[in-house]
């Protein structure tokens, strides 16, 4: 991978990683979360990983960051208004920052630092040997996985459709039969 394009999808990953923690809307968050973690697969796939990169966009960019994209509109999440404690969150941000910069200057610095690359198994990282293992040792744990985000999904569905007895009372055709009633 040519250092330019990884220097740009490294700072882009790190710009939409603070667009998480710095939106109010949370849908702008997790658009913003989706976009980091398809900057991580694309790192992944430009450093020799590339099983890791697919499946990191499949599964969490693709997949569970649509699930909750679907739950956040269907339980129509309010976006937040007003002083929520900003000062508090850009003052810690702004030290985590520094802490990352002091790290990085840590790391750029000693050459006597570097790490050297163990030997890999033949095989190692392969989609066969991975789709071996996932299927066999951890089938039940994998469907176990998809059930619950099931059960999640129905749950939210539940959550957002759950009407209060006000809001039931108000509604024109129940007025209508109370008066009928009466």
């Amino acid at each position: 991978m040519p250092p330019i394009l990884f220097w740009f999808l490294a700072t882009l990953a790190v710009l939409a990683a603070l667009g998480v923690v710095m939106q109010s809307n949370p849908v702008h968050c997790l658009l913003a979360l989706v976009l980091t973690l398809l900057a991580i697969a694309v790192l992944f796939i430009g450093q020799g990983a590339v099983v890791v990169g697919f499946l990191q966009a499949i599964v969490y960019a693709g997949a569970i960051m649509v699930l909750f994209l679907f739950v956040i509109w269907l339980l129509n999440v309010p976006v937040e208004s007003g002083s929520t404690g900003r000062l508090a969150a850009k003052f810690l941000g702004a030290v985590g920052v520094a802490a990352l910069l002091a790290e990085l200057e840590v790391f750029w610095v000693p050459s006597h630092l570097q790490v050297k690359a163990a030997g890999q198994v033949a095989g190692y990282g392969a989609i066969d040997a991975l789709s071996q293992t996932l299927f066999s040792e951890y089938l039940v744990a994998f469907e176990i996985t998809s059930v619950l985000l099931l059960v999640a999904v129905i749950g939210a569905v539940a959550l957002a459709r759950r009407t209060t007895d006000a809001e039931t009372q108000q509604r024109p055709e129940n007025s209508a039969r109370t008066e009928k009633a009466a």
